[in-house]
């Protein structure tokens, strides 16, 4: 073969331009449903249609659109490890981050590496390695500065500092943060998990100001949060957003002497379906902390404190029982 029919096979395909945008759109939309739909079901259709990638790639297929099939993959595959970790499953969630991580890489897809590092932050926060999740942000930005993923990293990396105790390091990150966001257009698609904007953003710094005893701006942004992902039928488009969210308000009221009202909050917010165990879990401890200091000899707060150290993941040993 001369190199003129080399290239020409090079670009050749079995595989037309529709199936692959029809891809792309039906993982887009999954994305957008990680927020509500039922972690089981969404965890077996990541599963399915990752199936069905490997099947295209058994085709022949141009690098180009080899290319884009391992980026698909690897929105996937981040997409997957998100459902495992939310549902106590760390250890697959890892493996599974490490290959959407591997395929961004192959795709050289910017967007696709900053959220395997993203996630690393969030799986070391959950677990309290602060300084773990400080390292995993400034390596991710360095690595896709100017994609919108930079923003949460940065936001990230400020819900360390917080939980460290560093308020000027917090209010660093967070303006570094806001500059990445602002000099982005906004997007087309809010809905999206690997998606930032500004309504996600307040959502990142509420959990900061919670942390750092600003009661009143995280009370506001909790609402603000809480009334960004409700549908104006009363629908929650985001509900691990908004128990997040109650969380906060019942922290505050905890704070400020209202027993009752940050029972109700934390209550609402333990009784969703969809949750992010390991995330509820984490925010949750700070209601617990202030109800055993405050109020360590109320009934009503002894019994919530029961049903927190009951919020774990039905089954920690990573199988698919």
């Amino acid at each position: 073969m001369d190199t003129v029919e080399i290239v020409a096979r090079m670009r050749a395909s079995d595989m037309d331009q529709a199936a692959l945008d029809a891809l792309r759109i039906t993982v887009d939309q999954l994305c957008c449903e990680y927020a509500y739909t039922p972690a089981p079901q969404l965890l077996a259709d990541g599963r399915r249609w990752m199936g069905r990638v490997v099947a295209m790639l058994n085709q022949r297929v141009s690098l180009a659109q080899m290319r884009d099939l391992y980026a698909i993959s690897g929105k996937l595959a981040l997409l997957t490890g998100c459902v495992e970790f939310d549902s106590g499953k760390p250890r697959q969630a890892e493996a599974t981050r490490r290959a959407a991580l591997s395929l961004g890489d192959e795709a050289g897809h910017l967007g696709v590496i900053g959220w395997a590092h993203e996630m690393r932050c969030w799986f070391a926060l959950t677990r309290g390695d602060y300084r773990g999740v400080i390292q995993a942000a400034r390596e991710g930005v360095a690595l896709a500065p100017h994609e919108s993923v930079a923003a949460q990293l940065y936001a990230q990396e400020a819900k360390a500092w917080a939980r460290l105790g560093d308020r000027q390091q917090t209010e660093v990150a967070l303006d570094k943060g806001r500059t990445v966001l602002e000099a982005l257009p906004y997007p087309e698609s809010i809905e999206d998990h690997f998606v930032v904007d500004p309504a996600k953003y307040d959502f990142y710094r509420m959990d900061c100001y919670r942390k750092v005893g600003e009661d009143e701006l995280a009370e506001q942004l909790a609402g603000e949060v809480i009334r960004a992902s409700t549908d104006w039928d009363g629908t929650e488009r985001a509900p691990m957003r908004i128990a997040e969210a109650r969380i906060t308000l019942a922290v505050a009221a905890a704070r400020g002497g209202d027993l009752d009202s940050a029972l109700s909050y934390g209550e609402q917010a333990l009784g969703g379906d969809r949750q992010s165990l390991p995330s509820l879990t984490m925010v949750s401890s700070d209601l617990g902390q202030v109800l055993q200091t405050k109020y360590a000899k109320a009934p009503d707060a002894a019994e919530f404190l029961a049903h927190l150290r009951n919020l774990k993941a039905p089954d920690q040993g990573d199988s698919d029982a």
